[in-house]
């Protein structure tokens, strides 16, 4: 056997090796579970003896997902989630680049100081995110609004505009983080190329977006496409505000909707099988962003 021959299959081994460890976590933490989840969708608990001889798993087939899927409360979730993407999408990840931008331009004052302050609110959990805003939506303690009150303004946060209150959180929860992955993004980019840009003529803003935006494309398509998909598992924020909002049901959205399912009703099929249609859906707007992506 030829030297080449074994380093060939030296090198083999070492990549199995190395990645290794990646495949076995991701079927731990990403295949089994939703193995298991599909597995589930397909039982249905049903009680025998008129109520009185306990429950018993039953093979359903398909039957849960039709059921969820003729349920019109699943299917409002996704037009809440919807309307919730298109107000929250834009604002988050055009703030954040906009914040980038201005903080790669050179014109920032204290510029590690606004990256630390703009980044501190997504180091704060969800659930602790989702309480502190509902101190300042709540009427009769909240200064926001009784500030809002003296000035004549009458803004109900948890009533009529609850949408509008929980796309603050998230914008105020993750637009430091899409911040810092756009900033560090921007100072990839060879200086050089910005210079040659600037010595023919072109001022800061046609900079940024003739120059700067085109090279950080990459990074703005992940940013979205996590961004999609963090939007389509909307939870912790409405499930902080369900039972203080009246605009807010247990359903409200997908996620809480199987989380009702699955510990108010104890209905672990139905539950299941919600959380994989929601996970195929997932997948199919991955694929439609990523190659959307690609296309520009």
């Amino acid at each position: 056997m030829s030297s080449s021959t074994q380093r060939s299959k030296g090198g083999r081994w070492a990549v199995l090796l190395l990645t290794a460890p990646f495949f076995v976590l991701f079927a731990a933490v990403v295949i089994a579970p939703l193995g298991y989840a599909l597995w589930l969708s397909l039982f249905s608990e049903q009680s025998s003896g008129l109520g009185f001889g306990g429950t018993e798993s039953v093979f359903n087939g398909l039957g849960n997902y039709l059921t969820t899927l003729a349920d019109q409360a699943f299917r409002d979730g996704f037009a809440i989630v919807a309307l919730y993407a298109v107000l929250y999408i834009p604002l988050m990840l055009g703030g954040a680049l906009a914040l980038a931008l201005l903080l790669d331009s050179g014109i920032a004052i204290l510029r590690r100081f606004f990256q630390l302050a703009l980044f501190m609110p997504h180091v704060v959990p969800g659930v602790i995110a989702g309480l502190i805003w509902l101190y300042l939506y709540l009427p009769g303690i909240s200064p926001i609004v009784s500030a809002l009150r003296d000035g004549g303004i009458e803004w109900d946060f948890l009533g009529d505009h609850v949408l509008g209150s929980v796309v603050n959180v998230a914008v105020w929860e993750w637009i430091g983080y899409n911040m810092i992955i756009f900033f560090a993004a921007l100072q990839a980019i060879p200086r050089e190329v910005l210079e040659a840009a600037t010595m023919d003529g072109a001022g800061p803003v046609r900079v940024a977006l003739r120059v700067k935006l085109p090279l950080i494309r990459g990074a703005v398509i992940t940013a979205l496409l996590f961004t999609v998909i963090g939007s389509l598992q909307l939870f912790n924020e409405p499930m902080v505000m369900d039972g203080v909002s009246n605009g807010i049901v247990s359903t409200w959205t997908p996620n809480m909707y199987a989380y009702a399912e699955a510990f108010g009703k104890n209905d672990i099929g139905q539950a299941a099988a919600a959380s994989v249609l929601l996970a195929a859906l997932a997948a199919v707007l991955s694929y439609f962003v990523t190659k959307w992506g690609n296309k520009k």
